[in-house]
């Protein structure tokens, strides 16, 4: 694999991004208020609003509820240029959220997905895709483990793409 010099690990965005629990809400737009409200000022590379009014006006085009229980928010196009500031942010609402996933079910955990570039948006895209293919990351998620579990599963992973 062509190895970016901006490509980051999984771990290091999430670690940045934050994962944190109990967001309340009842659909889509609560919850992601609330994500972002929870978000520390002193580490988003825009304005909160700004970032929320980018993820909601992508909500808008179509769900990003992929299924299973997840969902995948992200900005339509990259709304922060400097690369060692894009992070993940992992989520929890306070219960399953109707996010209109495809599949029809409650999302349970969200993932936040904010990229300097749409390659590295993809690239970014594609590692969670796996981990949550992963049955023991699925579970992970959905019995939201602890911060340190989730970090440490992310890691473990990654490293096996190394070898």
């Amino acid at each position: 694999m062509d190895q970016d010099i901006h490509e980051e690990e999984l771990a290091r965005l999430v670690e940045r991004g934050g994962i944190f629990y109990h967001i309340p809400g009842q659909g889509p737009e609560q919850i992601l208020t609330g994500i972002i409200d929870r978000i520390p000022a002193e580490f988003l590379p825009i304005d909160k609003q700004t970032l929320l009014k980018a993820v909601l006006e992508r909500e808008a085009l179509m769900s990003t509820g992929i299924g299973h229980g997840l969902a995948l928010p992200h900005p339509r196009n990259p709304v922060i240029s400097e690369v060692e500031k894009q992070f993940v942010t992992i989520a929890f609402p306070e219960s399953p959220v109707d996010w209109n996933s495809l599949d029809g079910k409650a999302v349970h955990a969200v993932l936040l997905i904010v990229s300097a570039s749409a390659k590295l948006h993809l690239h970014s895209l594609s590692k969670i895709n796996f981990l949550c293919q992963q049955e023991s990351f699925a579970a992970l998620l959905r019995n939201r483990a602890p911060r340190e579990d989730i970090i440490k599963a992310i890691k473990d992973i990654e490293q096996t793409w190394k070898k």
